[in-house]
């Protein structure tokens, strides 16, 4: 019979390493500090070659380790699953910190709903060093959506605020429901969009306003620049990471009989990352049957498709796929900055908030 999260919950907090042993200690230690009294803390390390196993091996029976062969984060967080006992799940990566009271409140959080699949919350960002930059996850104008998300997950999935691995806390019955994560999609990135994303066709979702992990950024990270670069490298894994979830998502949405549009499930950034990627570099585009004309007219059906903003805002979204698809490559190049870089569209933040809020 399926335990769901109660009064007695154990929350398992499971540390995915590879090669982080310089921040691993600060994490190991943050999950100790917890105030929540039942919390067991599984520590894999997915073959690192630097120090970290030493790190590791100091906390003697006060964390259970793994050690395996280098697989990826999917096979971590496989392996850290498969030994934990928890009730709900916190995937917390090596370079992260999660902060005292962050079992406690999730936990209290499903003692009174056991039906939510993920809990969701702020994430304020650090440096290397760990000092705090004053910037968090996610931005400010962006909204703190709770409730019922399936529909949001299987008409624009790509467009709803997701919390990197550290920023969710998870019911590990609905993780028996998706989990082993397929390693061979998501053998070296993507396994946090697979288990983000999919959760929240189990159950509804509840986002968190306060901050309830420190997020490091440092020069090792995938997706996360402390100045706002454009990095067609990262903006080409995460079209691969779309693609792959996209597909998941269709299937799991059929197994479970939810309703969905026919066809190709489209979001706003996905097809905005698909035109930049396109425009910008076309010999690296990883989908090679994409068209510009087709995207921009994708992109004018999902913008419709929007349920959940004001029409102001679809109608800058409208401008912004025609603009692209238009636009030479200097003028492409600054449209794209605009898309992803809140601080680069300065004079309109204060608008889209305004168009969020109303929405």
């Amino acid at each position: 019979m399926d335990h769901y999260p109660g009064s007695g919950s154990i929350v398992s907090i499971v540390i995915n390493n590879y090669n982080y042993g310089e921040y691993l200690g600060e994490a190991i230690n943050s999950a100790l500090g917890q105030t929540y009294g039942d919390v067991e803390i599984i520590v894999v390390d997915d073959g690192s070659t630097d120090h970290s196993r030493e790190v590791i091996r100091e906390y003697g029976d006060r964390v259970i380790p793994l050690f395996k062969d280098n697989g990826g984060q999917a096979s971590a967080l496989n392996a850290g699953f498969a030994r934990s006992h928890g009730d709900i799940i916190i995937f917390l990566d090596a370079d992260d910190i999660l902060l005292p009271d962050t079992a406690q409140r999730v936990a209290e959080i499903f003692r009174t709903n056991a039906a939510i699949a993920k809990i969701q919350y702020r994430m304020e960002v650090i440096d290397a060093q760990g000092r705090r930059t004053g910037r968090f996850k996610p931005a400010p104008h962006l909204p703190l959506q709770s409730g019922d998300l399936r529909r949001h997950e299987l008409e624009f999935p790509f467009d709803l605020v997701r919390m990197a691995t550290s920023g969710n806390a998870f019911s590990a019955n609905v993780l028996r429901q998706i989990f082993p994560i397929p390693e061979n999609d998501f053998r070296h990135v993507g396994a946090d969009w697979y288990v983000t994303h999919l959760a929240s066709l189990f159950g509804p979702v509840r986002f968190l306003v306060d901050v309830g992990a420190y997020y490091r950024v440092h020069g090792g990270n995938k997706y996360e620049q402390m100045a706002p670069v454009l990095d067609l490298d990262n903006i080409r894994q995460a079209i691969t990471c779309e693609r792959l979830t996209r597909l998941y998502l269709e299937k799991y949405a059929d197994q479970l009989h939810l309703a969905r549009h026919p066809g190709e499930i489209l979001s706003v950034s996905d097809i905005a990352n698909r035109m930049i990627s396109l425009k910008l570099d076309p010999r690296q585009h990883p989908l090679r049957d994409d068209r510009m004309g087709r995207l921009m007219w994708m992109g004018i059906r999902v913008s419709l498709r929007r349920f959940d903003v004001a029409w102001a805002m679809k109608i800058l979204f409208l401008g912004w796929f025609m603009a692209m698809g238009l636009a030479p490559g200097p003028l492409a190049r600054w449209l794209a900055e605009v898309f992803l870089f809140p601080e680069k569209r300065k004079p309109i933040n204060k608008i889209l908030g305004n168009l969020h809020a109303k929405s």
